[in-house]
């Protein structure tokens, strides 16, 4: 009301000005003051209109620079981290450069295939139906990872491949758990891929694969490398103690536990680790803490601290593909490019730079008098899969040879513990007759010693008769002497007195 009764008190007084000012203004001065009049109220509203409005998208404009200015802080916070905050932690620039080491040597992968069709000696697989969820936060679709090309087959025929069933974790992302063995793809569609194992699958993946509810499947080209830092619990830092931070007991004895439940025995009763996963499993958990003197010596790790400038050369003269012959030459310098440095093949370190290396190399450069010994931390040998698998299929087959050759003693030992027994019991019969044999040889001998004391007795009194009469014998032979000297005396006197 007060803006209308201001623009009727306004009109007034121009009618009022334009009255007095008629006799000297001409008609065209007081039809444009009019048109202007005109105008100006007609156009107060308009422009009251703008006026208001652009007070609104002032204020949003305002409220806008403030969003920015958070979504620029957050964006910062998301790209670079903030390792105070652990809402955030390692930044996306940080996870790239860990996610391009993990991808260089992972290589290509083929996730979220689902299992079609499976006999002893091959596996179809195929990629999952639409508007089927895959991984978390990313669609189905593109967890499959198509072919660029439609006509193109899924995976390459002839190429060797790793297959391992996922599960999902506590976000519901799926990851890798179960290996379920080495394959060869031997046919390939845009939509399906077929794959025969390369050796006879081991007990624990044919029970991975039967009594298993059927996981999506994840295909790699190359093994996944083994590394430290998945086993360290969440939030864990690094400490004097602890070179990586404090191992995640809980997580390992779960890992343990579904490995030892995976090649056990089925009819086995217990799930109990065996004593080779027990040592192995306190690796895991002893995994960089401070190092002792009864560790082995590739465990050992020291923490040395640079006392002045040193050059270390890290990559090769020698370039080629990792596949080739691995990643680094015989002295460990790099010949992958994707490892090598760009602009030159040495590390410099300055004095009171801090690095932790393996305990012979750094006790060469302890020696150059270069460093000094800070600490010293027990490292778990990383594993190197593609080895490590070959050396256990290799082992399992010595173990299978070896296996039928015990099989076969045991049957021969079998077959002379049953003859053996059998001679124990013939023998038992022979022992028992031998025992009353023995028993009636006593009775014998008794007797028998017996009758010899009684003839003894006799002998004895036979030779004492025998000697008395011997003695009898003797006196009447001498006194048959007696008389036949007498005889002759006789004779040989009749003889003279003829």
């Amino acid at each position: 009301m007060l803006i209308f009764g201001g623009l009727a008190v306004l009109l007034i007084g121009f009618f009022v000005v334009v009255w007095k000012a008629s006799p000297n203004w001409r008609w065209y001065n007081i039809v444009a003051v009019c048109i202007t009049m005109i105008l100006g109220v007609a156009f107060l509203f308009p422009t009251a209109g703008v006026l208001k409005s652009r007070s609104k998208w002032h204020q949003i404009k305002e409220k806008l620079e403030v969003q920015l200015a958070e979504v620029e802080a957050e964006q910062s916070l998301i790209k670079y981290g903030d390792m105070q905050d652990p809402n955030y932690g390692k930044g996306v620039i940080e996870l790239g450069v860990e996610l391009s080491k993990v991808g260089i040597e992972a290589g290509r992968r083929w996730r979220n295939l689902v299992m079609q069709q499976m006999n002893n000696n091959q596996v179809i697989l195929g990629k999952p139906p639409q508007n089927v969820g895959g991984v978390a936060g990313v669609p189905a679709d593109a967890a499959a990872a198509p072919a660029a090309n439609p006509a193109e087959p899924l995976v390459p025929v002839g190429m060797v491949v790793y297959g391992f069933g996922e599960a999902p974790d506590a976000s519901q992302q799926l990851l890798p758990t179960v290996y379920l063995g080495e394959y060869r793809v031997t046919a390939s569609t845009p939509d399906t891929v077929t794959l025969s194992p390369t050796s006879s699958l081991e007990p624990a993946q044919r029970f991975a694969l039967q009594n298993l509810r059927q996981p999506p499947w994840t295909l790699y080209e190359l093994l996944p490398p083994d590394s430290h830092e998945p086993f360290i619990a969440p939030g864990s830092e690094q400490n004097d103690d602890f070179f990586f931070g404090r191992v995640d007991t809980d997580l390992l004895d779960g890992l343990f536990q579904q490995a030892s439940m995976l090649t056990r025995n089925p009819q086995a009763t217990t799930n109990q680790v065996s004593p080779t996963s027990v040592a192995s499993l306190t690796t895991y958990k002893e995994d960089g803490r401070r190092a002792t003197d009864d560790d082995p010596p590739t465990s050992r790790w020291s923490m040395i601290e640079f006392i002045q400038n040193h050059k270390i050369e890290v990559d090769s003269p020698e370039q080629r593909g990792a596949l080739v012959g691995g990643f680094f030459d015989l002295n460990g310098r790099a010949v992958d490019s994707r490892l090598q440095r760009p602009d030159e093949n040495e590390v410099t370190f300055k004095k009171g730079d801090r690095i932790l290396m393996k305990e012979e190399a750094a006790d060469e450069l302890i020696n150059q008098g270069v460093a000094e010994l800070r600490d010293r931390y027990y490292l778990r040998p990383l594993n190197d899969y593609r080895y490590v698998l070959r050396r256990v299929r290799l082992r399992i087959d010595e173990l299978a040879s070896r296996k039928k050759e015990l099989d076969f003693e045991q049957q021969v030992l079998e077959k002379a513990i049953s003859k053996t027994e059998g001679m124990l019991v013939e023998n038992q019969g022979i022992k028992l007759k031998l025992e009353q044999d023995l028993e009636q040889f006593e009775i014998e001998k008794v007797a028998i010693e017996d009758y010899a004391g009684k003839m003894r007795e006799q002998v004895e009194q036979m030779r004492r008769e025998m000697a008395q009469l011997h003695q009898h014998n003797l006196l009447l032979e001498e006194e048959i002497a007696k008389k036949h000297q007498a005889i002759e005396r006789r004779l040989d006197g009749l003889s003279l007195a003829e």
